[in-house]
């Protein structure tokens, strides 16, 4: 068969569903099937899936004319997906195009939810079109004989790239695409990307810079022109000293009505708690939603999450409160609305949301933001704006992650071994490691057989044995075990099984959590309340309670910072309050008493305006500073001026900060001119001074504890069995100590340094922020009392120390006592 009679078969299948294919739909089955490989830039909910899966089918069709009688067992396509959640709705997409064509094609899936009893039956024989994850890959990599697995794969399709991208998962993923490239020649790979900025890049990353395939690729971009409706829920009464710690919860009433006039709701937090908070609340004030309302997060376990999706599809559901665990591609057409509460920090996260609903070509997404305190109206102006000029951020690529690469060098010395020479150019090829040099590739080599020059005394730590023909090769089994039950790159505090005593599993939490926890506390997860009894095994077993409580569990994973461009965008909203009241959005115009405090306070600062804010208090003095640049920008540069001014006078400051601002809290005041005169915002010396204000060391010993999981030095522990997340950490810091006396230029010990600065502190993002306040005109306001602005920072320092009820009613007077004045 010739493309073009290929490409008919495609139309005509698209038409007997109804459907008219989009043209960037009928380019990508053309790149395909003329042997090229290539990103796909489009909507959620634009048909992206059947982009790649008809060509996939097509492409075996002409090269298997027999198909429908004759089947070939074996792998010919892989599709990875970052959430197993994803899963089943790629493979019901693959199946109704393999069956609707008359091929015998086979497609499953392979994640960490599959059954031992499907792997035993997929080791025997391949399903034709396999649906896996990142990890899953790598482990099928750690398997015995896998080049003849991978020998005949055409084609590997690599879904929501975006997701991946930037992180070490992303790279995790290169790597196996690298060698995958180098066991198949007729492999074409192709990534699915929804909403990112920097696309060229994302290409580069997805096929190696300087590859064959990179030459020969090609980007295609929907241009589908998705329309986003965008609506703010004002508060009736806009509060002139805002604070987060109410969750937007006195908004409740006004979700009602948007719920009774779904078909189905989504309503997206920030956070797991906040998920189970908001769950509870709307269940307490309106019982009348029991049984039609749910929750979905990630540490539900997972036949209650795949139950909830189910209802979501069959419309028995009128709203579920979830967390990013709902962020990507279910597909789930009833979705009439999203609800955002609370700033979600990125506009391509708000994208991705707002996508949940009209989830169908054409049709209009429609989001509603709800504020969790009333600056947050800025944040909804500004993403009004980055939709209307469809502005999203860019994902910034890992380079030079060492610990993926030691433990992808040990997933091959635990299947058939590697030879060091061939693989050198081979990891090269791929965008992380474009510039590992001989050296360092050395280093890596040294450590994987000998554990790294200071721990060459200690057996445990030599993994890789070097065979006489130069093989690098895992020949001790219980290494190859506990190797494969390590593989993958998400470390997280332990999490601990939630189950009754009786038996019935609910889901998982973080250890730390329950390590505050006392036999008959009572605490609210999974939307149920739940006293603790013990711990047993890893696992924390519980009774249903009639008692009420404020106990939520959170997760460390919680915070969630402003992105470099959201930044931007919430500072121009900021400065368009001294517009004219025509050229001002609705949500600015809303604000205008909070404005108006500010004034009289204090200023609302202008483009080229930078403001300090100084006053007393009986807490002592408070040096305030708005830079809206989020949360970790802020905590380095309060850390970096703190040190800077402790210079010229002795002084001790406690840091407080949020995505807006930071206040430095001391006992005596602080000369603002002096810092000016001795312009300590300069950029100079930035990071030997950043060295030094914050606990640099602290910081990388925590980082490495990641470092040291990824790469293998510390055992996280067996099934059921695991190692208890302070014996990791000790684990973990013993060694980085001993790096730190006797090894310096470990690669893994710069490693932690390196990820502390350029993605925890965000070092880049830092220097041109002090760069752009160089060039501002510095305002500093003397005031009298706490302003508008500054309330939302000083009364968060405040939750460290009270309770969550106590410190809503010192929050309360402390607001009141202020507009009296």
């Amino acid at each position: 068969m010739t493309n073009a009679q290929l490409f008919e078969i495609a139309i005509s299948w698209f038409r007997a569903q109804q459907w008219e294919p989009f043209p960037f739909q009928k380019r990508s089955w053309e790149a395909f099937l003329e042997g090229r490989h290539g990103l796909l830039n489009a909507p959620t909910g634009s048909g992206k899936t059947y982009a790649l899966w008809l060509p996939i089918v097509l492409d075996f069709m002409k090269k298997n004319p027999a198909y429908a009688t004759r089947h070939q067992p074996g792998l010919k396509a892989i599709w990875i997906t970052p959430l197993r959640a994803l899963s089943l709705e790629i493979r019901q997409s693959a199946e109704r195009v393999t069956r609707d064509l008359g091929t015998q094609l086979t497609v499953g899936i392979r994640t960490g939810d599959t059954s031992p009893a499907e792997r035993a039956k997929q080791k025997k024989q391949m399903p034709d079109l396999l649906i896996t994850t990142p990890e899953s890959l790598q482990l099928l990599l750690a398997t015995k004989g896998y080049p003849a697995l991978f020998r005949n794969c055409s084609a590997i399709i690599v879904d929501e790239w975006h997701e991946l991208l930037g992180t070490k998962r992303g790279v995790q993923m290169e790597l196996g695409l690298s060698r995958l490239r180098a066991l198949s020649q007729d492999l074409r790979i192709w990534g699915i990307s929804a909403t990112i900025g920097n696309l060229e890049q994302a290409l580069e990353v997805l096929l190696g810079p300087y590859t064959v395939a990179m030459q020969n690729s090609v980007l295609i971009r929907a241009k589908l022109n998705k329309q986003i409706s965008v609506k703010s829920i004002i508060p009736p009464e806009i509060e002139t000293y805002p604070w987060r710690g109410h969750l937007g919860l006195r908004l409740l009433e006004e979700v009602i009505p948007i719920i009774n006039n779904s078909r189905t709701t989504l309503l997206f937090t920030n956070t797991r708690s906040q998920c189970e908070i908001w769950f509870q609340k709307i269940l307490e004030q309106h019982p009348e939603f029991a049984g039609e309302i749910a929750m979905h997060h990630g540490s539900i376990n997972k036949e209650t999450r795949v139950w909830v999706e189910q209802a979501i599809r069959n419309e028995s559901l009128r709203a579920v409160v979830c967390t990013s665990s709902l962020d990507l591609g279910v597909d789930f057409a009833p979705v009439e609305t999203v609800i955002q509460i609370g700033g979600p920090k990125g506009v391509a996260r708000f994208f991705q949301r707002a996508g949940r609903s009209g989830h169908r070509p054409g049709k209009e997404s429609v989001i509603y933001f709800l504020p969790t305190h009333a600056i947050e109206l800025v944040e909804a102006s500004a993403l009004k704006k980055a939709v209307a000029t469809q502005a999203v951020e860019d994902r910034m690529p890992y380079l030079n992650s060492y610990d993926v690469l030691v433990q992808y060098l040990t997933t091959l010395a635990v299947s058939d071994g590697f030879y060091p020479g061939e693989l050198y150019e081979e990891v090269r090829q791929t965008f992380c490691f474009q510039a590992l040099s001989r050296e360092q590739w050395q280093w890596i080599l040294n450590f994987l057989v000998l554990g790294s020059q200071s721990l060459q005394s200690y057996d445990e730590y030599k993994k890789v044995e070097v065979e006489a023909d130069g093989r690098f090769k895992v020949n001790h089994r219980g290494i190859a075990l506990r190797h494969r039950l390590q593989i993958g790159t998400i470390v997280s505090d332990a999490h601990l099984l939630v189950r009754y005593q009786k038996g019935g599993y609910i889901g998982t939490i973080e250890e730390w959590f329950i390590s505050k926890l006392k036999t008959g506390d009572v605490f609210t997860f999974a939307g149920r309340n739940l006293e603790f009894i013990r711990i047993k095994e890893m696992q924390v077993h519980v009774r249903n309670s009639r008692k009420k409580t404020s106990k939520v569990p959170s997760w460390m994973g919680g915070r969630l910072t402003l992105s470099a461009q959201m930044s931007q965008l919430l500072r121009e909203e900021l400065y368009s309050a001294g517009m004219a009241i025509g050229a001002q959005s609705e949500e600015i115009k809303a604000l205008k008493p909070l404005f108006d405090k500010q004034r009289i306070e204090s200023i609302v600062p202008r483009p080229h305006e930078f403001l300090i804010e100084t006053f007393k208090t009986t807490e002592g003095y408070h040096h305030l500073f708005y830079p809206f640049e989020g949360r970790f920008v802020h905590e380095a540069m309060g850390s970096l001026l703190g040190y800077r001014i402790s210079l010229l006078a002795p002084v001790t400051f406690s840091l407080a900060f949020n995505d807006y601002g930071f206040e430095l809290l001391s006992d005596k005041a602080v000369d603002i001119q002096q810092v000016l005169d001795n312009d300590l915002f300069s950029p100079d010396y930035m990071l030997e001074d950043l060295q030094k204000s914050l606990n640099a060391t602290e910081m990388a010993r925590r980082k490495f504890r990641d470092i040291a999981v990824i790469s293998g030095m510390v055992f996280t522990g067996y099934p059921k069995k695991g190692v208890r997340m302070k014996h990791l950490q000790s684990n973990s810091q013993l060694l980085f100590d001993v790096f730190k006396d006797y090894e310096p230029d470990n690669l893994l010990y710069q490693q932690a340094y390196t990820e502390t600065f350029e993605h925890q502190l965000e070092e880049g993002r830092l220097r041109r922020a002090l760069e752009r306040i160089a060039r501002q005109e510095v305002c500093w306001k003397t005031c009298q009392r706490p302003t508008p602005f500054s309330f939302p920072i000083i009364t968060d320092r405040l939750r460290e120390k009270l309770s969550s009820e106590k410190l809503a009613d010192r929050i309360r007077r402390m607001a009141e006592k202020l507009m009296k004045r």
